[in-house]
């Protein structure tokens, strides 16, 4: 099992990349604000790298060879937090991926940082996000979209009990993470009450007020 003092969100004293190289959009959003059908929506569009900090530990933990696998089983197991350096250390190691294989430089991280220690670590040894993307939407709204998708999805924590003790945690540990990036003019906040095309509009709106449009494919005419 490899030591958390090892790794470089211990270690490094300076982000691995400037901001003006790799361009990192933190996209937050309570359970059911529909991040995940706007993520989709934005790497079609804008050919982000769209990276899911809980679907790389779980995808490390099954992972044959993995330095982590065993550590995040036993952490998942005992119902408490992967340790943020673990998770810092996959969200790098898959950048770092998709840069040598993709050649992407633009990612959104979709439902991390949840804890301001997790977004610090981040940013002083990785790279400076550019703003996060937070998708708003009342309680009652989000409770209405989990309990609808519960009765399909098979997931077991879309049940009332669960889906109410994960809008405690979220309110509790990731909202004061957005409320540090709004005081920095960092955060871009969405009304994620009405339907997915309408919210992508306005998504789209706000990202070009910070220059990012979408890609132009160019297509070659070649000679029959």
């Amino acid at each position: 099992m490899p030591a958390i003092e090892n790794l470089g969100a211990t270690t490094r004293t300076s982000p691995l990349w400037s901001a003006d190289k790799v361009t990192v959009i933190f996209v937050l959003g309570g359970p059911g604000a529909g991040k995940g059908t706007q993520c989709s929506k934005l790497v079609s569009d804008y050919g982000f790298k769209h990276l899911s900090a809980g679907d790389l530990l779980r995808e490390e933990q099954d992972r044959p060879g993995s330095e982590f696998g065993e550590m995040i089983k036993t952490y998942i197991k005992e119902g408490t937090i992967v340790p943020m350096e673990v998770t810092i250390q996959l969200l790098e190691n898959a950048m770092k991926k998709a840069q040598q294989e993709e050649n992407k430089s633009t990612f959104l991280i979709d439902g991390f940082p949840r804890k301001l220690d997790q977004a610090h670590a981040f940013e002083r040894s990785v790279v400076p996000s550019k703003f996060t993307l937070f998708f708003d939407a009342p309680e009652d709204v989000m409770l209405e979209r989990l309990l609808n998708r519960g009765k399909t999805s098979g997931r077991a924590d879309d049940n009332i009990e669960s889906i109410k003790k994960r809008f405690r945690t979220f309110v509790e540990t990731s909202m004061p993470v957005v409320d540090e990036f709004e005081s920095q003019k960092r955060v871009i906040k969405v009304n994620a009450t009405r339907a997915p095309d309408e919210v992508y509009q306005d998504v789209q709106a706000r990202l070009k007020e910070w220059g990012i449009e979408p890609i132009t494919l160019k297509f070659v005419k070649t000679d029959a």
